[in-house]
């Protein structure tokens, strides 16, 4: 069979999957609809977990960014990786003690405050939205290149699949289908990995692989990574292992980074409010160390493959006749995610470093006298001829080592897996905050359960259509669109959740003021050097770095306005001391 049949297959096969588990698995309760009952099994709650974080960005961008850009990718990794193991230890046990089924509701009763809880909510909105954007992005990659349909049709595709499972089982029929995606992700990421390393290098094992020697060819003999660093100083690239030197980022902006995203991730509303799913503070300590095991089968794979990819790439592609290019090269210059312009008319692939063109190319169906796709933008400067977006990096790997069709599908329906999983979790958030946060908690308190599951499910609907605006019209590749997500969710709910379990002191004015301050900031930064020209003014760095900034701001605030007025009430105090100390865990009574 084909690639395209093999996917429908593919993809068929596990949609039916996750549209099953959503219909048996539907609810009719908001307990059921926000917190799958809490009654979710640790071993369950875990792939579930590892499922909602890692995201699209995890499984299609992050090698993808390493591969090109090899040392500085690593942020990625270590923020996320690190940042998981920041919310296992400071957050999730107390939060699960604290019992209640969301950020906001916590921050709510938490700091004594209805305003509190709403700008809680808000902040959570625009965190989900802008991480949820990048998945509906992730999504309509994979459609457009495996199913021949641009990127617009594939997002719209995707917003269906998730508003129907979303919108019918809430949280219980998520975490189901998030275990089911856990496991076609996984696989999907190994099979492909293991493959290709025995093939470069002759080791079963990824990550023995990625420092071994390759096995055959022009570079027979030569470790992988002197290698890849040879090819890229010869292009004009960084060595692929070098760090903070020409060509790469500096050490301030690799640490924020870093830091933003660790941060980021202990704050992320939808990962935390998996802890609030099973039935115990001793199940949800379990859980998170089920969940950083699962996370880590990829993530320790992930350099391995962003550097085959690398060499596959360069070495299928460089230097090539046009007229010659791979099958796997052509495929993917449809979805308009890969072009090529002849600067130097001899005909052949140029790929050197620097930009191919003036801006992002699109997929326009139009060919020019050499066969090039005909862009809008004039060329850039520079000898290189070749644009290639990061996003592919994954997704083309199998293709670029002719791997069988059946593989190439099941990295697809991989990618969709890892997109859907965590948008679905996103679009939980943002349903909850406003019918739970600010319908019910707010506006009005004798709502009943079937006008707060309606609201629930009109706003999870709302949310896609935002979401797949964004994913059509996104403001970077997904990774970084992602990072976004996770500054904005480093530099409001981080400080606010920590001061928040650990001192006692802290008041609601100080989360008021510290939350709007940290997001403020962090916003306007990102809006200015993201959309409107502005080079990053603060130390240099990044926009996805500035949510380090943003925390500090946040923290500096809420412990001066704190020190500055009046001592919570007693009664909260109390609640903070009961949260803190889980006595018992397991035997202890959940709240």
């Amino acid at each position: 069979m084909t690639i395209k049949m093999w996917t429908y297959l593919m993809v068929g096969l596990t949609f039916g999957l996750y549209l099953t588990i959503a219909w048996m698995s539907r609810v009719k309760d908001t307990r059921g609809f926000y917190v799958a009952g809490g009654g979710v099994p640790p071993l369950a709650n875990g792939m579930a977990t590892a499922a909602d974080w890692m995201s699209a960005a995890s499984f299609i961008s992050m090698a993808g960014i390493i591969s090109f850009t090899g040392y500085s990718g690593t942020v990625y990794l270590m923020g996320w990786t690190g940042g998981y193991v920041l919310l296992a230890l400071l957050l999730a046990p107390y939060l699960r003690k604290f019992g209640k089924f969301t950020v906001p509701d916590f921050v709510g009763d938490r700091y004594y405050s209805d305003t509190a809880r709403v700008v809680a909510l808000i902040c959570a909105i625009f965190v989900s939205l802008t991480y949820v954007a990048g998945q509906m992005r992730g999504v309509g990659i994979v459609f457009s290149r495996f199913l021949e349909v641009d990127v617009n049709t594939g997002v719209i595709i995707g917003m269906v699949i998730v508003f129907v499972y979303a919108g019918l089982g809430g949280m219980k029929g998520i975490t189901w289908t998030q275990v089911a995606q856990y496991l076609v992700l996984i696989v999907a990421f190994i099979i492909p990995a293991v493959a290709i390393s025995r093939m470069v290098t002759g080791s079963f094992i990824p990550q023995i692989g990625f420092g071994s020697s390759i096995l055959s060819g022009p570079d027979a003999g030569r470790h992988l990574l002197e290698t890849l660093d040879q090819i890229g100083q010869d292009l004009g690239f960084a060595a692929y292992t070098s760090a903070f030197g020409p060509g790469n980022k500096s050490m301030i902006d690799v640490l924020c980074m870093t830091l933003a995203l660790m941060v980021g991730t202990a704050g992320l509303p939808h990962v935390i409010i998996r802890f609030y799913t099973v039935p115990s503070v001793r199940a949800a300590r379990l859980s998170a160390g089920y969940a950083l095991l699962f996370i880590a089968i990829l993530y320790t794979t992930a350099p391995a493959v962003a550097a085959f990819a690398r060499y596959n790439m360069i070495g299928t592609v460089n230097e090539a006749p046009y007229a010659q290019a791979p099958e796997w090269f052509r495929n993917w210059e449809r979805t308009g995610l890969i072009a090529w312009m002849d600067k130097n008319g001899d005909g052949a692939i140029q790929y050197r470093s620097g930009a191919a063109f003036a801006g992002k190319p699109q997929a326009t169906g139009q060919t020019g006298a050499h066969g090039q796709v005909l862009l809008a933008n004039a060329p850039s400067g520079g000898a290189n001829e070749l644009y290639v977006d990061p996003d592919i990096m994954v997704l083309a790997n199998p293709e670029i080592a002719a791997l069988p069709a059946w593989v190439i599908a099941l990295v697809a329906a991989g990618g969709l897996a890892a997109a859907l999983s965590t948008a679905s979790g996103l679009l939980l958030v943002i349903a909850s905050s406003v019918s739970h946060d600010l319908y019910y908690r707010v506006i009005n308190r004798n709502a009943s359960e079937r006008a707060r599951l309606t609201l629930g499910r009109v706003m999870i609907g709302v949310a896609v259509c935002v979401a797949g605006y964004f994913g059509i019209n996104p403001p970077g590749f997904v990774a970084q669109v992602v990072a976004l997500a996770f500054g904005l969710g480093a530099s409001s709910f981080f400080p606010i959740l920590v001061l928040g379990i650990f001192w006692k002191r802290a008041t609601r004015e100080g989360a008021i003021c510290g939350m709007v301050a940290g997001i403020g900031f962090t916003m306007l930064y990102i809006v200015q050097t993201k959309f409107l020209g502005v080079a990053p003014w603060f130390m240099g760095i990044s926009p996805e770095g500035i949510g380090a900034v943003g925390m500090v701001l946040n923290f500096v605030v809420t412990v001066v306005v704190s020190a500055l007025t009046p001592a919570p009430p007693q009664a909260v105090q109390d609640m903070v001391e009961t949260v803190r100390f889980p006595r018992g865990a397991g035997a202890a009574v959940d709240h």
